[in-house]
């Protein structure tokens, strides 16, 4: 209900043969890159699942770690301190996509993928995302996010950014068959595809995904979904911060719409009409009240009922599937991401993204990948 589409576009076309690498090996070394911030506890799980993966091309992990108020620096430190291969590298501004051009930049290698401080790699991701970039040629490929949640408000959380109730039909999102898409989850590039586009614009605080992912597309570039990328994703632990996640969410997806038209559908207005929808009528409520209207109050609380019952009735169907105590948090976490969403979107203000030229990395020369990463 609240994300991207969930099939390919029209633009979505594979790029030439001609600016498709050579890469000597088929298995050529992979720089992972994270953008890292208050992900002290988080971290030495997601780390170790970047390691573990079992690709013989060899692969080296860049940290861009932000300023937190935990240890997460120290964290990192240590595993760069116990492992040559990862690199760590300050990130002043703590912004996710200054820190991932800034981890981008110190990588060496041919293929980039991006993970992210609460992710887990499933095993033979490497493999697969490099197999995918060849076989289609794309210059992204990815899968979804996976939720998984540990506490039965997670649990609720999970479920629900995983179903078209929640979150809509995106494939990134859900899940689904193979082939071209609009965006996926994190991704990995070819490096000379993220490279033509200048990399991650870092006026988008949020949604520079998705941004990134229309300008490659829209440059001729194909991002391919793949069903089996699946990464599991731990969602948050309050509903304070899956309210302040998804009203991000929906501001920021409201500054693509603006700064790149015809990216706007039906289904991201769904949202902020629900949202409106229901502010017309509690004001309908309280005039209806006030003044003894019978009609104006009955009118009113149509709109709050009806929604209700959507709400309850998909809670329903999922009653064999979730524990009590998360059954009982879901309607919960699903108003809350429709209306956070609905209202962030809603109050957007323009300026959010200065006016202009978008903040882009320039394009730097052709790299050569080297050997393994030394720190």
């Amino acid at each position: 209900m609240v994300n991207d589409s969930a099939g390919g576009t029209a633009s979505a076309q594979a790029l030439p043969p001609s600016a498709q690498p050579f890469w000597p090996s088929p298995e050529p070394p992979v720089s992972v890159v994270m953008a890292v911030r208050g992900e002290e506890r988080r971290l030495p799980a997601s780390v170790r699942h970047v390691l573990a993966q079992d690709y013989p091309g060899g692969l080296e992990l860049v940290l861009a770690v932000g300023p937190s108020r935990d240890r997460t620096r120290q964290v990192a430190d240590q595993l760069a301190a116990a492992d040559p291969r990862i690199t760590v590298v300050d990130n002043p501004s703590g912004q996710i996509p200054a820190a991932l051009n800034l981890a981008v930049k110190a990588s060496r290698h041919p293929v980039i993928v991006r993970v992210d401080g609460r992710s887990l790699l499933p095993p033979g991701y490497m493999r697969t995302a490099v197999r995918a970039l060849r076989e289609t040629g794309a210059a992204n490929v990815g899968g979804f996010r996976a939720a998984e949640g540990v506490t039965p408000f997670q649990q609720a959380v999970a479920w629900a950014m995983t179903s078209p109730a929640g979150v809509g039909p995106a494939r990134y999102q859900t899940g689904g068959d193979p082939g071209p898409c609009d965006s996926v989850y994190l991704g990995a590039f070819r490096r000379e595809a993220l490279d033509q586009a200048g990399g991650y614009d870092e006026n988008f605080l949020r949604a520079e995904d998705w941004e990134l992912n229309l300008r490659i597309r829209r440059a001729g570039g194909l991002i391919w979904f793949h069903p089996s990328m699946g990464v599991t994703y731990r969602p948050r632990e309050g509903l304070r911060g899956l309210g302040s996640q998804y009203f991000q969410y929906g501001r920021w997806r409201r500054v693509v719409a603006r700064q790149h038209a015809g990216t706007i559908n039906v289904r991201y207005l769904m949202p902020p009409a629900t949202a409106l929808a229901l502010t017309a009528s509690a004001l309908a409520i309280l005039a209806g009240a006030a003044g003894q209207w019978p009609a104006v109050l009955a009118a009113g609380c149509a709109v709050p009922l009806l929604y209700a019952a959507g709400i309850l009735a998909v809670t329903g169907t999922v009653a064999r599937k979730l524990p009590r105590r998360s059954l009982a948090w879901l309607p919960i976490t699903l108003i809350t991401m429709h209306l956070c969403w609905g209202t962030g979107f809603l109050t957007s203000p323009r300026s959010l993204v200065p006016t202009g030229e978008p903040s882009l990395s320039p394009r730097p020369a052709a790299r050569q990948s080297v050997g393994p990463s030394i720190r």
